[in-house]
């Protein structure tokens, strides 16, 4: 797949109702410039896969075809040829969030599944949402080594980025200093984080989507969690949101249903090779289904 296919890629999206933009596309392809695939059906494209490489775990998703084309094994052979590609590259895991729908295919390439998630959707209501309530005692504001003296912390600097990587890769398990440092150079006034004393405690991110703002990444501590998530919907209250949670997490299951939200549908989070040791409890919103 090349930028000469964001056509079918965004015919594709709008075909499944789904979320994603042609931003979303760009970036899927530069974070993989050889890893996104068109599969084509009497010489017609007809479907669409992405995977993308984080050190040792890969992500697949986009797995799209066409409703004419459906059920002629196209998605099966997409997915083939993208372990194909990643076997070459190494990797020791691959993850994705599948649908029930397509949870029986994956299963038969030897994916196993790991959690549910849910997608909760709504227009956040501004009444249920507390925003600016002060941090928990054991939060410091971020105001150490040059952290912004804010509530949650704005627009960090490049430093505290670095910091804010290191933290997710502990808690996720994962290196994702590409696809965060993408997040960050396009959507820097929509990242808040806190701190306790010198340590970041979570963050969070919100970008734009076609059907709604897309809340996640929110990786925090037990206590950062409530107010990040709690701030990133106070602060787009009114306004349609997506937010993908791990249905174990319920702290954050309540927080999204006060809001207003409520479930549009649910994916299981699965995994082919080594399991990856993350911390669930800190995953308040996931980044999506494209990349976990």
């Amino acid at each position: 797949m090349t930028i000469t296919d964001l056509q079918l890629g965004l015919r594709l999206t709008r075909q499944a109702g789904w979320n994603q933009t042609e931003s979303d596309w760009l970036r899927f392809i530069d974070l993989e410039p050889t890893g996104c695939f068109v599969a084509e059906l009497d010489e017609s494209p007809v479907g669409t896969t992405t995977t993308c490489i984080l050190g040792q775990v890969a992500w697949i998703a986009m797995v799209l075809v066409d409703v004419n084309a459906r059920g002629r094994g196209v998605a099966t052979r997409l997915l083939e040829h993208s372990l194909s590609y990643l076997k070459q590259r190494k990797v020791k895991a691959v993850r994705l969030d599948a649908t029930p729908a397509g949870q029986p295919i994956y299963e038969r390439l030897g994916f196993q599944a790991e959690y549910e998630l849910a997608r909760f959707e709504g227009t956040v209501s501004e009444a249920e949402v507390p925003v600016g309530s002060q941090p928990a005692d054991q939060l410091a504001p971020a105001s150490r080594r040059g952290y912004p003296g804010h509530w949650p912390g704005l627009i960090p600097t490049p430093e505290i980025f670095a910091d804010i990587i290191e933290f997710d890769s502990r808690m996720t398990g994962t290196d994702r200093a590409k696809m965060l440092t993408r997040f960050f150079e396009e959507f820097p006034e929509d990242i808040r984080f806190l701190s306790h004393g010198d340590k970041i405690a979570g963050f969070a991110t919100v970008r734009p989507g076609a059907k709604a703002l897309q809340v996640g990444p929110c990786i925090a501590t037990t206590h950062a969690g409530p107010l990040l998530l709690r701030d990133a919907l106070g602060r787009h209250a009114g306004r349609q949101v997506f937010v993908d949670i791990p249905l174990d997490n319920t702290a954050a299951v309540e927080i999204v249903k006060s809001s207003g939200l409520r479930i549009q549908r649910c994916f299981m989070r699965m995994c082919r090779g080594e399991k990856i040791r993350e911390n669930i409890k800190a995953l308040w919103a996931s980044s999506g289904p494209e990349k976990g």
